[in-house]
């Protein structure tokens, strides 16, 4: 089976295009002016939470920031026979190291500025391809469980869950324990990390990357207890977020058209588009007339459909939160939500490549 992992067409890469340079005034003007009737769209992507140390799949140049990347496809992750399975230690061994990471990561000034415009309800819906949970980490304080689920809509799943083919469900902190508990000796050298602050490269979907002869032959993929105890036995499991290969829902599809159908603009944060489910949304919005405003540092997927749609080339972090202010003046100050979330957010970009290293194989008797 051959699949292709998303990429921007080539003559999108050329430095010609790029959107026209505008000052950090004029952004914070012209977006605050797209939002300022409320009823927006937002549509974020791996760049959001860059601030957060979580790595973008691709750079300033719209290319993979990893030139060997290689994610674990769909139908490896499932299938049934010793090659399959193969893939799975792969994938969990790797999943395993980088999980913290992301579990432990925090919103950060981009989170909490979209997060003050979804109080303000000047957006009345968000849909992230990302799997890390940030935004709804970002409105966990002023919603509850079930408003932040109808006001957030993750396209591509999320990394906190994680099922059998049988359909347990159990939460990631769950899975990640019954991980440590099959493989002491990985486990050990996961304690290490932390306790010794050594950083391994950790790809935006949670996983580490290997160095190069590193085994996984020995991770064990635990049997699933509910299973056991129903007296059948699967260790095949499977986050909630979409792999390479896999289509979304229908259900999830069919939400986030009626997002965009029922939202009167769309302001785009942080992506290339490179990802269908992601491109079509924004050729939904400019079929129905609606308009799309692109905030977005190097070439994306939609730089071909101008002058459909208006973009801006800076990093999110350095204007949202002067977006909020501009929006709200005084209430800013006034309303205690709004000054919490325009004082909240870390700002802490992923380690350079030059200062993290690749995992290896930890050593027999650890």
């Amino acid at each position: 089976m051959r699949i292709s992992v998303p990429t921007i067409p080539t003559s999108l890469l050329a430095p010609t295009a790029t959107a026209p340079p505008i000052s950090k005034t004029e952004a914070v003007e012209r977006i605050s002016a797209f939002l300022s009737p409320g009823n927006a769209a937002v549509l974020t992507g791996a760049g959001v939470s860059v601030d957060s140390g979580i790595r973008a799949y691709r750079g300033a140049n719209g290319r993979y920031m990893n030139p060997n990347y290689k994610p674990i496809l769909y139908h490896e992750v499932v299938q049934e026979t010793d090659e399959g399975s193969s893939f799975r230690q792969r994938y969990w061994l790797r999943s395993f190291l980088g999980y913290p990471s992301v579990r432990d990561a925090l919103p950060n000034t981009t989170h909490f500025a979209i997060a003050a415009l979804q109080h303000t309800s000047h957006i009345s819906r968000l849909i992230t391809q990302n799997v890390d949970g940030l935004h709804n980490k970002a409105v966990s304080s002023i919603w509850t469980p079930s408003k932040t689920a109808s006001r957030i809509l993750e396209l591509h799943g999320t990394l906190h869950k994680v099922s059998c083919k049988n359909g347990h469900v159990v939460t990631r902190n769950v899975f990640q324990d019954w991980l440590a508990h099959a493989n002491p000796r990985w486990s050990a050298f996961a304690d290490e990390l932390a306790r010794t602050g050594r950083k391994l490269r950790t790809n935006p979907d949670g996983d580490v990357q290997l160095e190069e002869g590193a085994s996984y032959d020995d991770f064990v993929v635990p049997d699933c207890p509910a299973c056991l105890r129903e007296h059948r036995r699967t260790n095949i499991h499977k986050p909630h977020l979409i792999f390479f290969g896999e289509s979304i829902s229908r259900e999830v599809k069919d939400r986030s058209y009626q997002d965009i159908e029922l939202a009167d603009r769309l302001f785009i944060v942080g992506t290339t588009l490179a990802t269908y489910s992601a491109f079509r949304l924004l050729k939904h919005a400019l079929e129905l007339g609606k308009p799309v405003l692109l905030l977005n540092v190097g070439p994306t997927r939609a730089d071909a459909l101008t002058p459909g749609v208006e973009k801006i080339s800076l990093p999110s972090g350095s204007v949202l939160r002067d977006v909020v202010r501009a929006l709200t003046g005084s209430q800013a100050a006034e309303d205690p939500v709004l000054a919490k979330f325009l004082s909240s957010g870390v700002v802490m970009p992923p380690t350079d490549d030059a200062d993290v290293e690749g995992a290896v194989e930890p050593r027999a008797g650890r």
